[in-house]
């Protein structure tokens, strides 16, 4: 069937090409990780889909680049005022197909992704290149953003509408079209989106959403010699592919992946704030790419920071993300619990001392894994070094600023890290030591969409945020003229740049 009904709204199961619903000859089944019932069956899109939406975005680009910015501007405020209307029925259906907290959708998570929209939309219409004088040369130097062309966006599954629209917003207020692969775990309010792009009357092809596995889907997409630029957000192994797959037509790609955060507290740290926020990072039950799961203790202060800690995890309360008490939820297959569940029974064997947690919760079964924690990790363990995306941390003691800095940087990635301490200077050093894209300092999660966001290392290629966002999403052009050779005035920046 074309629609089914989740959480009381109808959804479409087709892709969405050219402002049109399109069904495909196979589909794939979404269930829901809060009880396991089968939301619906998707079309499973490939490389006959991929080749129909990349076409539609391709027809439409040259008159939405041609809009300038202020043009592009009217369709995305509308967007991003239908987001807001429906934050409800986003949240309650993005809850059912992916496990994430229902209050956290209604309050934040929904409101930022109509915001993603709207501060990309303002920033595209307030961007402007610098200008300067090469004065050896006796020339004028002009920069302009010019829209690339189809862009392909790849998203994943724990916070699908919100990631998506951090991408969309400034793919599109830049000028681009889009082809949206959603992750084939969470597609609903992909599909709800298409929804209310046709709403505001957004110009067929702008928004294609084609659903589907990667393997099959996502592969023709990164693949398609239209495809102008490729941003991805998911796991080190897959970029790998697409990247494979990119280089191949020089298409330029984004890429924001795993992470394997330290979160460190010195001894001098306002220790309530610490702990509260350490706890903090079994937020989305541990599937959030950001979290510090690896927590850094200085040696005189670890013993209470273990005690507290202790106590903290088992009052997390465990349960239906429907329930305004819960503050942890499911995990979002019984493929990603089983990947889960095995890094912890190799930490134990290993070594590690299980201080809580570490099984599936003896009274809700299913998909709800106890928040875990590990102390006293042999050094070289797997669990330290791996990529766990689940409600797991460990704690390890240091003894000095230098042994701190070793152990955070002591990994394959660099997407992130967090520090608590009240010595400013030292925070600095500290700071400025850590390989990571984002460096918190008594606080965690503070997302400035004016910022610049990626990762070092494993963890990523690129920068996207602000202006960093329009240098990938558009061709940066620099205009050179030779001054004092014309009678007229110098013209207009071209009306499809993005600034």
């Amino acid at each position: 069937m074309p629609n089914i009904q989740v959480a009381g709204v109808c959804i479409s199961t087709e892709h969405f090409i050219g402002n049109r619903r399109a069904g495909s000859p196979r589909a794939f089944e979404v269930r829901s990780p809060i009880d396991g019932s089968v939301l619906g069956h998707f079309a499973a899109g490939g490389k006959a889909e991929v080749e129909e939406a990349v076409e539609a975005a391709a027809r439409a680009f040259p008159a939405w680049a041609g809009l300038g910015p202020r043009g592009r501007g009217v369709y995305l405020r509308k967007l991003a005022d239908l987001i807001e209307q429906n934050v409800e029925k986003l949240a309650a259906v993005e809850t059912a197909n992916n496990g994430s907290l229902l209050e956290s959708g209604r309050l934040r998570v929904m409101k930022r992704a109509a915001h993603n929209i709207r501060f990309f939309a303002e920033m595209a219409e307030k961007l402007q290149g610098p200008e300067w004088d090469t004065e050896a040369a006796n020339a004028h130097n002009r920069v302009l953003y010019d829209p690339a062309g189809v862009t392909a966006l790849i998203t994943p599954w724990n916070a699908p509408l919100m990631l998506a629209t951090w991408k969309i917003g400034p793919a599109l207020a830049a000028g681009n079209t889009v082809v949206l692969k959603p992750a084939e775990w969470a597609p609903l309010t992909a599909s709800m989106l298409g929804d209310l792009a046709l709403e505001t009357g957004l110009p067929a092809g702008v928004l294609n959403v084609v659903q589907g596995i990667g393997e099959e889907a996502g592969a023709a997409l990164v693949a398609h010699a239209g495809v102008k630029r490729i941003s991805f957000t998911g796991s080190t192994e897959t970029a790998r592919l697409i990247g494979a797959a990119a280089v191949k037509n020089l298409t330029p790609v984004s890429f924001e992946l795993g992470g394997k955060s330290a979160l460190i507290v010195f001894s001098e740290a306002e220790m309530d704030l610490a702990v509260q926020n350490a706890l903090g990072q079994y937020d989305n039950a541990g599937q959030v790419c950001l979290a510090g799961t690896r927590l850094l203790v200085e040696k005189n202060v670890y013993a209470e920071f273990i005690e507290r800690m202790t106590e903290g995890v088992k009052r997390i309360r465990l349960g239906d993300p429907r329930d305004p008490q819960t503050q942890v939820g499911p995990l979002i297959t019984r493929q990603h619990l089983d990947r889960v569940e095995g890094f912890v029974k190799r930490a134990i064997k290993q070594g590690a001392k299980l201080a809580y947690g570490g099984r599936v919760s003896p009274a809700l079964g299913g998909l709800y894994y106890e928040p875990t924690l590990f102390s006293d990790v042999p050094d070289g363990a797997e669990i330290l070094k791996k990529e766990v995306f689940g409600p797991v941390l460990t704690i390890q003691a240091f003894q000095d600023e230098a042994e701190a800095v070793r152990l955070a940087n002591e990994t394959e990635y660099g997407l992130a890290a967090t520090l608590f301490t009240r010595d400013e200077k030292k925070a600095n050093r500290v700071a400025e030591s850590l390989v990571a894209g984002t460096v918190w300092i008594n606080c965690f999660f503070v997302r400035d969409l004016a910022a610049p966001f990626g990762g070092s290392r494993h963890s990523g290629i690129g920068r996207e945020g602000g202006h960093w966002s329009f240098d990938f999403y558009c061709d940066v052009k620099n205009i050179v003229h030779r001054k004092g050779t014309y009678a007229l005035a110098p013209a207009a920046g071209a009306k499809g740049s993005a600034g």
